[in-house]
């Protein structure tokens, strides 16, 4: 049986936390800030958990973590 590869693109954008979730870092939070209220880009700054529904995919496309 062939190993399972990582998907690389995933792999950049998805961490595995202790607990076992998987945190990712909003869009939008890199250039073009001029037009953004102060609200919106301090948003962004904050990382977020996979919500449970994208959960099974994140996990098919990282099977090693």
């Amino acid at each position: 049986m062939p190993k399972i590869k990582t998907n690389r693109a995933a792999a950049k954008r998805f961490t595995r936390t202790g607990t076992g979730k998987y945190k990712f870092r909003k869009s939008h939070a890199s250039h073009i800030l001029t037009k953004k209220t102060t609200k919106r880009k301090r948003s962004l700054r904050l990382d977020q958990i996979i919500d449970k529904s994208d959960l099974r995919e994140v996990k098919r496309l990282l099977p090693n973590g």
